[in-house]
């Protein structure tokens, strides 16, 4: 896992505009991968972000990176804590919901589409999708649309503009250091 492979994926994260991005990457040896993730997280907390491996299955890896302080306030909201509540998280605490979501993800259950709560969906666009069993959204961009499409489509703008910023920076010299906001 490279840090381009973070840039690419996780651009609006580091930049601050969103609470957190989820990707999958390659991963032939759970010892390296937990190496760069080391020496990415030696590059990262300082500026208030982490990023760990959420399940490693098989040769593939599911990575979260995040901004807990903002992670804590995205669930702090009450109607992402009733519906965490109604999965058995321990809705007061983010750290605990964070590894909480890992215990689902690894389990052989359903997969946990209260994930969007810590990728900074919408809270009313979570309800629905599990709701409306993903059927009867009003858009699709980073995520199906169940309630506000117009402040939706702004934030996929959003996140796409810095995306396209962030990667050429990359490619110009820039490093992940010098990328994340700090925050």
């Amino acid at each position: 896992m490279s840090e381009g492979m973070v840039i690419r994926h996780c651009s609006p994260t580091l930049a601050g505009i969103k609470t957190g991005s989820l990707f999958s990457c390659s991963c032939p040896c759970r010892k390296e991968l937990m190496k760069a993730l080391s020496g990415l997280n030696r590059k990262l907390v300082p500026k208030g972000l982490c990023i760990l491996p959420l399940r490693i299955c098989g040769n593939r890896a599911l990575i979260y990176a995040y901004r807990p302080h903002a992670l804590k306030s995205d669930l702090a909201d009450q109607r992402a804590r009733d519906l965490l509540l109604q999965y058995g998280y321990p809705a007061q605490d983010s750290n605990a919901c964070v590894l909480h979501l890992i215990r689902r993800l690894t389990s052989a259950g359903e997969f946990p589409h209260e994930i969007g709560l810590f990728l900074s969906y919408p809270p009313e666009d979570v309800l629905g999708f599990i709701l409306n069993k993903a059927c009867r959204h009003k858009c699709l961009g980073c995520w199906k649309v169940y309630g506000d499409e117009e402040r939706a489509k702004s934030t996929f703008e959003k996140y796409d503009l810095c995306s396209r910023i962030y990667v050429q920076q990359w490619k110009q010299g820039k490093s992940i250091e010098q990328l994340t906001v700090a925050g």
